[in-house]
């Protein structure tokens, strides 16, 4: 699958997985147990000296295994031999048939942090949603962990995008700032949960002040920006955020600089529209209204006018709860 997408996610994530339709264990409510179960099974594994790495494939299938970092787990593998845990957590990962016994194998992978094994977990860290948890703390304790992180969250989604660039932000800012100012947003709800957090880590305030940013920048400024607003109960808000007065001020000052498109007139009318609805708090600023002289000029109301397809669904819900709420010109009949 990496192979038919080399430079990005998986589709669908991976799935099906080939235990899709296996029952998936729950250990119950008490989150302080989850883990016990699988530790148990490597302490007996570990404790026989002839044992082989291929004797625990499928010992985990019916057990509950977690996907995130677990003491349990992780202590099993601290009381075993080095070179036996790193083996076997390799075994699991190549040859399970099924997650929870891949899973295992990346959480004895993670207790280590010899960097031999950084392409393995990489390339099961692609199936992130499930795995990129365990990937991302494996990746993360390992010299060299900033490039590797950087490469896996390129190509990754969903939560395994969260996953990642939460990790990638405490090793990778001198390798990654590049990327997490321009690309780390991909524009998926869910990336409100790291959003401001990419703002204060990578500096966004300095970089979109200067004189001349590039447009990927300034595009990806507004789309932090709209997941801030956005963010109430994921991650930091705009209006929890200190630099937000200086980030849109600038962001509107250099829009206004670009060149119109469809794409750019529909991101920062949704800023807009959050900012109108409070999402910014009280700036002292006007915003919203620099925003929209943008909007209003004519080249911008014929770019999104042009390119707007109203039988696409989100185009017909933009066009009604956002341009004609915000009485936006390109969406004002002609003598309205």
């Amino acid at each position: 699958m990496h192979r038919l997408t080399p430079d990005a996610p998986l589709p669908r994530d991976g799935d099906p997985y080939p235990d899709a339709d296996d029952d998936r264990p729950d250990s119950g409510d008490d989150r302080r147990r989850r883990g016990i179960d699988a530790a148990a099974v490597l302490d007996r594994h570990f404790a026989d000296p002839t044992a082989q790495p291929g004797d625990l494939t499928g010992a985990f299938r019916a057990i509950d295994v977690p996907i995130h970092l677990n003491d349990h787990i992780t202590a099993a593998a601290l009381r075993a031999d080095r070179d036996r845990v790193r083996a076997t957590g390799r075994h699991l990962v190549r040859h399970s048939t099924d997650r929870n016994s891949a899973t295992v194998g990346l959480a004895l992978l993670a207790a280590d942090w010899t960097g031999a094994d950084i392409p393995l977990i990489q390339t099961i860290g692609l199936l992130s949603n499930h795995f990129g948890p365990l990937a991302a703390h494996a990746l993360q304790r390992r010299r060299g962990g900033g490039e590797a992180l950087l490469w896996l969250a390129q190509r990754v989604a969903g939560w395994g995008r969260v996953y990642v660039v939460e990790a990638l932000l405490p090793v990778g800012i001198s390798v990654a700032r590049d990327w997490l100012l321009r690309h780390s947003c991909d524009g998926d709800f869910l990336n409100g949960y790291f959003a401001g957090r990419v703002a204060v880590a990578a500096d966004l305030h300095t970089a979109i002040v200067a004189a001349d940013p590039d447009d990927e920048l300034i595009d990806h400024t507004g789309r932090l920006l709209c997941q801030m607003a956005a963010a109430d109960g994921m991650g930091q808000t705009l209006r929890g955020y200190p630099a937000a007065p200086i980030v849109l001020a600038a962001f509107a000052d250099h829009l206004g600089g670009q060149s119109p498109s469809s794409e750019r007139f529909v991101q920062a009318a949704v800023l807009v529209n959050q900012l109108d609805h409070g999402g910014a708090g009280d700036l002292g600023t006007d915003p919203e209204g620099r925003i929209r002289v943008v909007l209003d000029r004519p080249e911008w109301c014929a770019a999104v006018q042009n390119d707007l397809d109203l039988d696409d669904d989100y185009a017909a819900w933009f066009t009604e709860h956002v341009g004609e709420r915000l009485g936006l010109r390109a969406f004002t009949p002609p003598g309205g």
